[in-house]
């Protein structure tokens, strides 16, 4: 066995971890900072760009101190999705915050840019959905919203991001400038059947390509950290970028198409490997997975807005003082007696795409108790999945099989049997909570001709409920969906529910 070691950062919406592991896969240290995220108005989330960065430099030096003498052989970089900021070349500094993937600002040029009828065409060249979750909105919006900056983009003095670039950027001391094929593909600017910046995009959204990254293969030597920048030696080299999502999936150890992952977090994407680029015609998105030496693999993917948020959400809701008391009061009922809470906080992402869309509770009587609201908040994340894997088994033409679950709630028997039990299908939970860490720590070591083993399951769950009362569940939450749905459709046209 080798005594390399490989760093692996995840930095994710809520805390930024830092992992040092082995080519068994077994961590040896780990250390981990809570990340906060504002919302200065409803709809809106945003972070420090610089408080992520320290977050990371912080993580790695509580790593670093505790292994002393470690064959630290580079670092392999798992990061938040489709959250995006705006920095100056010269000087490194952020000109704004950064507009996370849950923000909703960008609804306006979303909603311009489908009423001149380009929907259709961003999608076909980037295999996504137009919505305000996918970074090129987003980017104009600071552009045209932070006094001079689209002068200085266009002038060349801007460059743009997302956060693995951004931490590229600090950890190389400014010298690279460069993302990966995972990443590059989550922009809404890159198009995945040439698989370059797209002209045209760009163009659509305001986006001038100057401020764009060099897009790398995600098994690349991105670079080397500079003297300074944290506590590894400089010269560290950074050996793989990944979005999280995609990480989980390379972490599972899923190399072909047929399985389906569902990493569990604030919110959940679901993705599956699939043969070539396919085009979704059920509200699912397509997109790169990750590339090795060069070679891109394809993929399906589902991304739900809210979900484990849900958990967290409602337990503030009710009072509560975690996400940990509202599963044990759930699990004082057998069933949500009939509730349905639909988490639409910001609004619903796949497989229905509509932003404006905000939650819902139904099916309240006089006989609703708080653990019915709880059991209904921990069952609308097996829902949203449900929905998802039902629309991607659509896409695919063919059954799915085992779902492999990793993040917070696959740490949940309760939402685990129910996920199982609505899908009718088996569900086998990560034996490791850190899977997206241990993805890009994988690709990592790929890089360097090491292979990682995959996460192992450590819980099994199988169906034990019945197909006509999963048949009347599903019922249930789609008229549920059915209702919010038309109840936001009559605000938008200015009737009275």
């Amino acid at each position: 066995m080798t005594s390399e070691l490989i760093l692996a950062i995840d930095q994710g919406t809520t805390n930024t971890k830092a992992l040092l592991v082995d080519a068994s896969g077994r961590v040896l240290h780990q250390a981990s900072v809570p990340n906060i995220v504002t919302y200065p108005q409803p709809g809106w989330a945003e972070q420090s760009a610089t408080a992520l960065v320290d977050g990371v430099k912080t993580v790695i030096a509580e790593v670093v101190a505790k292994a002393v003498e470690a064959n630290i052989a580079g670092i392999g970089i798992s990061n938040q999705r489709e959250s995006i900021l705006v920095w100056d070349a010269a000087t490194g500094e952020p000109i704004g915050p950064v507009v996370i993937w849950q923000c909703r600002r960008s609804a306006p040029k979303c909603d311009a840019l489908r009423a001149a009828g380009h929907a259709e065409t961003i999608e076909a060249k980037t295999g996504l959905a137009l919505d305000p979750l996918f970074p090129a909105a987003k980017i104009a919006w600071l552009l045209d919203n932070t006094p001079g900056a689209r002068a200085r983009a266009e002038a060349g003095e801007l460059r743009v991001g997302t956060v693995d670039s951004w931490l590229l950027w600090n950890l190389t001391g400014g010298q690279t400038h460069a993302t990966d094929h995972s990443n590059a593909s989550r922009t809404q600017l890159f198009n995945t059947e040439t698989l370059t910046w797209d002209a045209d995009l760009c163009a659509l959204f305001g986006v001038p390509q100057n401020m764009l990254a060099a897009v790398k293969s995600s098994d690349t030597n991105f670079g080397l950290t500079a003297e300074g920048t944290t506590a590894l030696p400089a010269g560290t080299p950074i050996l793989a970028m990944i979005g999280d999502s995609h990480a989980a999936l390379f972490g599972h150890g899923v190399r072909t198409p047929g399985t389906v992952k569902a990493t569990y977090g604030t919110g959940t994407s679901l993705m599956a490997l699939t043969p070539s680029r396919v085009r979704s015609t059920h509200g699912i998105s397509s997109t790169i997975a990750w590339s090795q030496k060069g070679q891109v693999q394809h993929a399906l993917e589902g991304n739900i807005s809210v979900s484990g948020q849900t958990a967290a959400f409602t337990a503030e809701l009710l009072g509560l003082a975690d996400a940990a008391a509202l599963s044990a009061l759930a699990e004082t009922v057998p069933d949500s007696n009939g509730v349905s809470f639909v988490p639409a906080l910001v609004g619903l992402g796949a497989p229905y795409w509509r932003a404006d869309a905000r939650g819902t509770i139904t099916g309240m009587s006089l006989g609703t108790k708080p653990a019915h609201l709880a059991r209904a908040a921990l069952e609308a994340i097996a829902f949203q999945v449900a929905d998802v894997y039902s629309a991607m088994e659509a896409d695919m033409g063919s059954p799915l099989g085992e779902l492999r679950a990793d993040g917070g709630a696959s740490r949940n028997p309760v939402v685990m049997q129910f996920q199982s039990d609505i899908l009718g299908r088996p569900v086998a939970a990560a034996a490791a909570p850190e899977v997206s860490a241990l993805g890009a720590a994988a690709l990592a070591f790929s890089s360097i001709g090491i292979s990682m083993p995959g996460v192992p399951a450590a819980g099994h769950f199988t169906p034990a409920m019945d197909a006509d009362t999963s048949k009347k569940h599903r019922q249930r939450w789609q008229s549920a969906v059915t209702q919010t749905l038309a109840t936001q459709n009559q605000q938008n046209s200015g009737g009275t529910p």
